[in-house]
């Protein structure tokens, strides 16, 4: 993205000079905590804030993502191209001294390839071409197991998105016949969690009164507090025509409010057209159409960034109190399960005394239960070895008889 294009997230508080913005300091904790949740699996508990992007299928999700980094990495396609949650955490990296930014320092990690970089964004495309093959399969399928993708560039502003497969309405290729409730299903899944903010992306030269983005995120979302509404191709509709009421939130109000981009087509992607220049484009339209002119500055893919950062920011003041307390009990009740096993020793032979200490300890724990010894049996139902002689001597005989 182009240097000039996306003001520093500095610019919102005011701080001192040398104080970090409040962003670049909460949202890369908040990232470090789902990547540790993330290889817990579903054994978590706790919601942690983030950003859904939901839309229909080729409603301009792609386009609006590799706009907010500024390099083209995402799969492209006619048909449904995002088929796996892409989770997309974008940090801000320090300039050089003289202000420009290095094309050494834009860079992707995945969390499943811990510490390899990748300097080549198209290599960023192919590992997640590849890594969605391998778990929704080489057809249409789709899978809702995770892909986790840092990207680090001085051009971006520290916001985290998770990019949802596309609404889509008829099943291709290897799908299943209730596609449609599938994706659904894994969309609401995000999005019904308080703690999660929802961009929803609706393309300009659809009926934006029947936005599939924007009736999902109302059954999640009821009085719109926590969805922004994004309008895409505002460059294609038809004459005579324009979103300016939408963009006001005089059709469907949006506590958060809506921001118009202008897409690249399909056509600027195959003559490489860059991004910096489809932003330069993006900002003329907008400035030069008399219906948008006055409403200029609060429309544009920058306009975007700096947004989703400032909201991300107050979500994550807000829900932080509730957050640590659930972690702060977690880690208690860990810390309890933890003495129990006793001191913990550093070496091989103290660890592999350990384990024998705890696998003595269940032992006796389970004779204790079928000899009946345990004083943690139950006095309202047979248990233990009690158990086991009622199923061998009244069902089991029963059964064969």
């Amino acid at each position: 993205m182009a240097d000039e294009s996306l003001p520093s997230p500095a610019a919102a508080p005011p701080t001192s000079s040398n104080a970090p913005p409040l962003g670049h300091s909460v949202i890369p904790i908040v990232n470090k905590l789902q990547d540790i949740f993330a290889q817990l699996g579903s054994s978590s508990t706790i919601e942690l804030p983030q950003v859904a992007v939901v839309g229909s299928q080729s409603s301009g999700k792609s386009s609006v993502l590799e706009a907010l980094v500024g390099r083209d990495f995402l799969p492209r396609g006619s048909d449904i191209c995002t088929r796996r949650p892409l989770v997309l955490q974008l940090l801000q990296t320090k300039r050089k001294a003289d202000g420009t930014a290095g094309a050494d320092e834009e860079y992707g990690e995945f969390l499943h390839l811990p510490g390899k970089r990748f300097y080549n964004f198209n290599d960023i495309r192919r590992e997640i071409q590849a890594e969605t093959d391998k778990e929704a399969g080489g057809n249409k399928g789709v899978s809702d197991k995770q892909i986790r993708l840092k990207i680090f560039s001085p051009n971006v502003l520290d916001i985290t998105l998770v990019d949802l497969p596309g609404i889509t309405k008829v099943p291709v290729g290897d799908q299943p016949s209730d596609i449609e409730a599938r994706i659904r299903t894994m969309i609401m899944s995000y999005i019904k969690l308080p703690s999660c903010l929802i961009l929803a992306v609706t393309p300009a030269n659809a009926d934006l009164a029947n936005s599939d983005a924007l009736q999902i995120a109302g059954n999640a979302d009821p009085d719109g507090y926590r969805t922004i509404g994004v309008i895409t191709k505002l460059d294609i509709m038809d004459r005579g025509t324009d979103a300016r009421n939408f963009l006001l939130g005089k059709v469907i109000p949006l506590r958060l409010g809506y921001i118009g981009v202008v897409n690249r087509s399909q056509e600027d992607i195959m003559l490489n057209r860059t991004i910096k220049d489809a932003l330069v484009a993006e900002e003329k339209f907008f400035r030069s159409r008399p219906v948008y002119s006055d409403i200029a500055d609060r429309c544009g893919v920058p306009q975007l960034a700096k947004k989703l950062n400032q909201i991300l920011v107050q979500h994550i003041k807000t829900v932080l109190p509730g957050l640590k307390s659930r972690i702060s009990a977690a880690l208690v009740s860990v810390a309890k399960e933890h003495a129990s096993f006793g001191e913990i020793i550093e070496s091989k032979a103290g660890l592999s005394a350990l384990l024998l200490n705890i696998l003595a300890k269940y032992s006796e724990a389970f004779s204790s239960l079928i000899e009946g010894k345990n004083e943690e049996m139950s006095t309202s139902e047979l248990s233990g070895g009690a158990r086991i002689h009622y199923i061998f001597q009244s069902i089991f005989v029963k059964s064969l008889e």
